[in-house]
């Protein structure tokens, strides 16, 4: 996951999404011409980058957009950092330099506590169906909806999988190996792992590679399995762990301009939230298939994999759960998601 900066560049994006003004103008009139069929044009910018697995599905999920809507609703699709550099797409999209964006919510999670919940919990939800449902059957699509509305943004639907391993240049057996280690690590990851001794860096994607081949840090958080091998990891780490306890689970986001949104037909607002769901479901589906494979090639290349005894998960969750009541604070929103969660994950049987 690429990190986020918190410089102020409303300025730059207020000029920025006046230049495209006309571009975004020029879908208007059809929707006054032909309300039962409008023509409507966005641009979409993808967390991650093309010829990525990720990035292939985001391809599926605006072809499915146009399918269920006739071939009217189209959404043109940008590799990350396209039209935006990735650590500026939140404040991109909501000056309205284009419509939407898949982002993952703990990088905003420093101005709005909430995201820190509703992109991964440490220690938390072990199995990604599980956070799907928290997101649709227990509120968290609701709450997640309330946390973007503060920033002008609507927020679509989660795209939920499962964990992101670590990477490390060290063998880890116990929870007590992370003191003293420096690693990169991202929203409530971060905070989480601040607690078991590790210094923390919010690395950008792009240079986990080199951070870990250089020795500027210890370990690293980057995305999946698959993602992992493909970016070379095993070149530079000789220790894989899972299961990813800093991220048992996760969920980015798609994520829209709130007056591009409002303009929508309720048609399409369904299409977008139908796609979003069924990509979700189908890149689950796809990483859990090749986690094994991916692990395999790991192993084939040298990297020792480790797999950490489930005992180790739940006696590191009475601190990690110190560092979630510290995220929230005293924010009212990020209490109520994280009350929530915590609610559902008691009747799962995860928590006394």
């Amino acid at each position: 996951m690429t990190s986020k900066t918190n410089n102020n560049r409303r300025g730059f994006f207020k000029s920025l999404a006046a230049a495209v003004t006309l571009t975004a103008v020029a879908s208007v009139p059809s929707l006054a011409a032909a309300q039962d069929n409008p023509s409507v044009n966005w641009r979409m910018q993808a967390l991650w980058d093309a010829g990525t697995t990720p990035y292939e599905y985001e391809k599926k999920f605006v072809e499915r957009v146009a399918e269920l809507t006739d071939g009217q609703f189209q959404i043109r699709l940008f590799a990350g950092g396209q039209l935006a550099p990735s650590a500026q797409a939140f404040e991109a999209v909501r000056a309205g330099a284009f419509q939407m964006m898949k982002t993952f919510d703990g990088y905003e999670a420093g101005s709005i506590p909430a995201f820190a919940f509703t992109s991964t919990v440490p220690f938390g939800f072990p199995e990604p169906d599980q956070y799907e449902a928290w997101f649709y059957e227990k509120g968290g699509l609701e709450l997640a909806r309330e946390a973007y509305a503060k920033a002008g943004l609507f927020y679509i639907a989660p795209t939920v999988y499962g964990q992101e391993p670590i990477h490390a240049k060290f063998p880890l057996e116990s929870l007590d190996d992370l003191k003293g280690k420096k690693g990169r690590f991202v929203g409530l990851a971060s905070t989480v792992m601040g607690e078991f001794g590790v210094a923390t860096t919010g690395l950008p994607t792009a240079e986990v590679y080199q951070a870990l081949e250089k020795g500027v840090i210890d370990l690293a958080d980057r995305g999946d399995l698959t993602a992992n091998l493909e970016a070379g990891l095993g070149e530079v780490a000789g220790y894989v762990i899972v299961p990813g306890f800093h991220q048992p689970t996760t969920a980015t986001s798609y994520v829209a301009n709130q007056n591009a949104y409002n303009q929508l037909p309720e048609s399409y607002k369904a299409a977008l939230e139908v796609a979003a769901r069924e990509v979700s479901s189908s890149l689950r589906q796809h990483i859990m298939a090749q986690d094994a494979v991916a692990l395999q090639k790991f192993e084939e290349q040298g990297v020792e994999v480790i797999h950490l005894d489930s005992s180790i998960i739940a006696e590191g969750r009475l601190t990690a759960m110190k560092a979630w009541e510290k995220a929230a604070g005293d924010d009212e929103l990020a209490n109520e998601v994280l009350d929530s969660q915590v609610a559902f994950m008691k009747e799962l049987g995860l928590m006394e």
